[in-house]
């Protein structure tokens, strides 16, 4: 171990910038077929259309070929397997989650180290550990069933839990007796995200459902017509109670919750992944209560933090960019008739929750925590400390508490667990990680400022070792995503901790296109301005060179989803500022991306194919179709899995298969197909653990760095 470390920083030094290449490619032929399609009167080929039959001979053979290939090239880098090693022992640290109360109930999980799958436990003393409520690691042999989503019934009696298997989103949902740990017969099968919600009685909790696929097409059907349903506990699914649904459009997406007294069902609905949305309620305190319009148009974010009495509390952008919080009297819900009780300020208010008699307000400052507490008149009743510069989430409960639990994490620093005195406003400490191999105060996050292409000021958080120099020759690792109003925020992985305590950098580019400063920073970064964020993400890259953190010689960048569509982007875009890029379960296809699973949605932040302007942009930046022969491309590693059902895995086989064929003798462009996992929830740790290493090893080979 110690000396691949005393390498790193040799050839650091050095400046050796040839990768060894140790497997020779040849990739597996792929035909190129005729289709053509016409979109405003533009013909673009689609010479890989077949490879969107996953499961056709043609395609499953390519795959097998290609991923023996891609094994092969990176289990012979040398160091890997010390990567493997030294990661093990960082990440193999115990852990736990911010305890929330159900009845005489406190439900946290634990994971002792290197468990495939958190457990679930139920304890009456949150200083005391609890009694297994759900071991997902007992349900299957590989680690690869998880635990998705879970509801507890208000008394604390019954435990509703979605599980999923080998990566896909499709959930099934089972209720367990808390006491006995005995499941009851109910199952409810064909739901995909979207929590469950119990009546106060206990009788049965609401949940969502999309049909059942057509046979054969279980990852690759568009999923439309979400559906709100409640399940009586004891009855099967089939006698469930549909309570909502959109039926002008199939692409809605739908939800519901019960206030904490029990008395209403709020019920919300989305177009897409817009990020606006109605309210509707129902109170369920009348017998078959209608359901009555609140907010009936999509017009801002609207999200209902909770009630006291007929009063809605409401996290909302409208008219407040940077959001605010207003109180609803479901007596007269109209407009002007409510009351701001959190007004706008310059930080973006991120997440609320209405807990112990007060309201707990998280904001983003620069993309880092910061959380005040409000009376619910809006009086400001102080500010919870925070250890720096880093992320903190919980704050659960409900209106008669007096304490809440929350974590707290950064770049450097594992989640510690606090429980927080709603009266006195001081935390303390529950739970502390103790890791090995890894020691925090080693390293630090500094938070820069860069300006992109047309002058925005854009943040920058980057985590090195105290003292590093910045001398053009550190390996680093840039990570973005930069869309879908999602904020990146300081959290500990095991995985970077292990990057940077190599001797790398590791920088995160808050890019237009999130959440970090409110719904304008969203919008430029979205539909025909989407190229915003491809422009912040080189000028961070040119800023970290700039600065000489590093060099395009040892600047390696990464992204994940629709951070996997910005690295296939910037790749065409600057071939010449990377020394490897590593695209991850990306949106590659950006013609076609609506026409599988959940995709259709995404037109909210890419903009559709039907409307010209919008076309123009996808084409022009969608990393399927702008590969050009004769250009030398950065090395290349594609990530997806074969179970992906919200991000088709065959984005990643054509984007592959077309990128080989342009730079058929140039750098290595592999494509990695890991089985039987998705998206990336759920994955069991041993994966991730290979799936880094391979990351890791990767991206020092092709920098000239592995030893």
């Amino acid at each position: 171990m110690k000396r691949f470390v005393v390498a790193l920083s040799f050839l650091a030094a050095a400046g050796v910038a040839s990768a060894a290449t140790p497997v020779a490619l040849s990739y597996p032929p792929a035909a190129r077929g005729e289709v053509v399609d016409e979109y405003h009167g533009i013909k673009v080929p689609d010479p890989y259309r077949w490879m969107e039959d996953i499961d056709s001979p043609q395609t499953r053979n390519w795959v097998e070929a290609e991923a023996k290939q891609s094994s092969d090239y990176l289990a012979a880098i040398p160091g890997r397997d010390g990567i493997v090693e030294r990661m093990r022992k960082i990440w193999n640290f115990e852990r736990w989650s911010a305890p929330e109360k159900h009845g005489k109930w406190w439900i946290y999980s634990h994971n002792d180290g290197l468990q495939s799958q958190s457990v679930l436990f139920a304890t009456d003393n949150p200083k005391l550990k609890g009694k297994i409520l759900l071991d997902p690691n007992s349900l299957s042999k590989d680690g690869t069933v998880s635990l998705r989503e879970s509801a507890v019934s208000d008394d604390g009696r019954y435990f509703a839990y979605a599980l999923s298997e080998a990566g896909s989103d499709w959930q099934v949902w089972r209720v367990r007796d808390i006491a006995s740990g005995q499941d009851l017969p109910d199952e409810l099968h064909w739901s995909k995200a979207g929590g469950g919600s119990w009546r106060k009685d206990g009788s049965g909790f609401y949940y969502t459902v999309y049909d059942a696929p057509r046979e054969g097409e279980l990852l690759k059907a568009a999923n439309q017509y979400e559906k709100l349903y409640f399940h009586k506990l004891g009855t099967p699914q089939s006698a469930d109670t549909l309570v909502y649904t959109r039926s002008d459009d199939p692409d809605w997406f739908v939800g519901g919750q019960v206030t904490d007294d029990g008395r209403y069902l709020v019920i919300s609905a989305n177009y897409g992944d817009q990020v606006q949305n109605t309210v509707l309620v129902q109170d369920l305190s009348v017998a078959d209560g209608k359901i009555s319009e609140v907010i009936p148009k999509p017009a801002a974010q609207y999200s209902v933090i909770g009630n006291i009495g007929s009063t809605l509390y409401v996290l909302t952008d409208d008219n407040a960019p940077r959001y605010r919080i207003v109180a609803i009297d479901l007596a007269d819900a109209a407009p002007e008739k409510w009351r701001t009780v959190v007004a706008e300020s310059k930080d973006t208010l991120d997440q609320a929750s209405l807990v112990g008699g007060q309201i707990v307000a998280q904001y983003l400052q620069d993309a880092h925590s910061a959380v005040r507490r409000y009376s619910p008149q809006g009086k400001l009743l102080g500010e919870v400390k925070l250890p720096g510069l880093g992320t903190a989430s919980g704050f659960a409960g409900r209106i008669d508490d007096t304490d809440t639990y929350y974590s707290y994490s950064s770049y450097t620093t594992p989640a510690s667990v606090y429980r927080l005195d709603l009266r006195s406003g001081k935390s303390a400490l529950l739970h502390a990680p103790k890791l090995a191999g890894f020691k925090p105060a080693d390293f630090e996050s500094r938070q820069m400022f860069y300006a992109s292409k047309d002058g925005t000021r854009v943040p920058m958080i980057v985590t090195a070792r105290k003292g590093v120099k910045q001398d053009g020759a550190n390996p680093t690792i840039l990570y973005g995503y930069g869309g879908f109003n999602i904020s990146v925020q300081p959290t500990f992985s095991a995985a970077i901790a292990t990057w940077i305590q190599m001797g790398g950098v590791y920088a995160v580019a808050n890019m237009r296109g999130g959440g970090e400063y409110g719904r304008a920073w969203h919008e430029a970064g979205m539909k025909t301005h989407k190229q915003n964020v491809f422009d912040d993400f080189i000028g961070g890259a040119e800023y970290l060179i700039a600065q000489k953190w590093t060099s395009p010689k040892r600047l390696a960048v990464y992204g994940r989803s629709n951070g996997g569509l910005l690295i296939g982007a910037v790749t065409e875009q600057r071939p010449d500022l990377f020394a490897a890029v590593i695209p991850q379960v990306g949106v590659m296809d950006m013609l076609r991306f609506r026409d599988f699973t959940v995709g259709k949605g995404w037109e909210s932040d890419y903009g559709s194919v039907e409307n010209a302007d919008e076309f123009k942009a996808l084409l022009a930046y969608s990393p399927y179709h702008n590969i050009k022969a004769g250009v030398k491309y950065p090395p290349m590693l594609i990530l997806t899995g074969d179970h992906d059902d919200r991000v088709y895995p065959a984005h990643s086989f054509k984007f592959a298969a077309a990128m080989q064929h342009a730079d058929p003798d140039g750098n290595p462009i592999l494509i990695r197909i890991d089985l039987r996992t998705g998206h990336g929830s759920g994955k069991p740790t041993g994966k991730l653990i290979e799936e880094y290493a391979d990351i890791y090893a990767f991206a020092l080979n092709a920098m000239g760095l592995a030893k």
